[in-house]
């Protein structure tokens, strides 16, 4: 029944790769703003946090804005390979994997946070036929200040953008 059902609904995908298995893109998609990716690092063994509203800044470019005390960080200084994975509305489903590196460190008018820019390599297509992401990872700030201060870093990570493109 299943195998019927998937004959019967016909979408186009990329070719697959031979390494990955997976269709690749070109460059990242566009993705809402308030858009929680999943960064996964690693040192002996891997880690995968939740991370607020990556800043899509170039074709292939990312920046994040971390806490300069997550182990992420430790990591991914230690050891720059990560990857991001990014379930998003508009339907949007990519891992983009590559480098990471400090570019602000604090950030400016964010002490306690660091931005980090991620260099992609590998954009994985996880879009299927038959599912929609309608609307990715969802949370809701309840604190206004906090919301506030993502706003500002958000602001901040654009115009870092800006200056390295």
């Amino acid at each position: 029944m299943v195998t019927t059902a998937r004959r019967q609904h016909s979408f186009s995908q990329p070719q697959a790769t031979e390494v990955a298995g997976h269709p690749q893109l070109p460059i990242l998609p566009e993705w809402p703003r308030d858009t929680i990716g999943v960064l996964a690092t690693a040192d002996d063994t891997l880690h995968a946090i939740p991370v607020s509203w990556p800043v899509r800044a170039g074709d292939r470019r990312i920046l994040l804005s971390l806490m300069n005390h997550r182990g992420s960080l430790t990591r991914l200084r230690a050891r720059p390979e990560v990857v991001l994975m990014i379930l998003a509305g508009g339907n949007v489903a990519v891992s983009a994997g590559g480098f990471a590196r400090v570019v602000a460190d604090p950030m400016p008018d964010a002490p306690d946070y660091v931005a980090v820019a991620l260099q992609i390599d590998t954009i994985e297509d996880h879009r299927q036929g038959a599912f929609l992401v309608e609307t990715g990872i969802q949370r809701t700030v309840v604190d206004g200040t906090e919301l506030a201060y993502l706003e500002a870093r958000f602001a901040t990570l654009h115009e870092i953008a800006r200056r390295i493109a």
